[in-house]
């Protein structure tokens, strides 16, 4: 019985999570249906709520901005936006911080997570899963004398909210598995572990928990 019960836990807990995040998706973009005049809108022409169609023009939204800011023109115009916020203080720092992280993260030539790494973290002797971010730059690599890499350690099971450190290059280790397979097994708090990789399945001299 115990066991029957854990097995439909394990079925419907990862079911249940993840419509509940897609319903709550939606009803976040369907409030894009607030910029239509009213008797625009899905209750007025068809005399109900419609869920899913503001989610879809959020999409259109975001296609059609993006089809804009890649000509010429539309550039142009985001060049003269940018000025024109650069210019409220306490709006340009918040705009500039986010448009840097975002850029980051979402455009194709971004880098955020570069590699997973294994570092010791909060002390001595403890293990955790950390990403290569970069370098110190600025004012901070003029005081850290010797080769420091940045890394993101990561919370789990929320990796969204984490810590910046800056670790010498001798304290961290290079893993050899995707970025995506660490945020799996960070996300899943290590049950999903991702698979030794080929060559140190293979490799008799090459001990795959030897770096830890």
């Amino acid at each position: 019985m115990k066991k029957n019960f854990i097995t439909g836990l394990l079925v419907l807990v990862p079911l249940f999570i993840t419509v509940w995040v897609l319903s709550t998706l939606i009803g976040v973009m369907d409030q894009s249906l607030l910029l239509l005049p009213v008797e625009w809108r899905p209750e007025a022409q068809l005399g109900r709520t419609v869920p899913g169609i503001g989610a879809i023009l959020t999409l259109l939204i975001i296609l059609f901005t993006g089809v804009i800011a890649t000509n010429f023109f539309g550039k142009r115009l985001l060049a003269v936006w940018e000025a024109m916020l650069a210019r409220v203080p306490v709006v340009k720092s918040i705009y500039s911080s986010v448009k840097q992280v975002s850029d980051t993260l979402f455009s194709d030539s971004g880098n955020a997570f570069r590699k997973a790494l294994l570092v010791q973290y909060p002390r001595q002797g403890s293990w955790t899963i950390a990403f290569l971010t970069g370098r110190p730059g600025g004012d901070v690599a003029n005081h850290l004398k010797g080769d420091y890499v940045s890394v993101y350690v990561p919370t789990t099971p929320n990796p969204t909210s984490g810590f910046f450190l800056m670790m010498h290059q001798a304290d961290v280790i290079e893993l050899h598995m995707s970025v995506d397979e660490a945020l799996k097994y960070i996300i899943s708090m290590g049950v999903v572990a991702p698979a030794v990789p080929h060559t140190l399945e293979h490799d008799p001299g090459v001990d795959a928990t030897s770096d830890a």
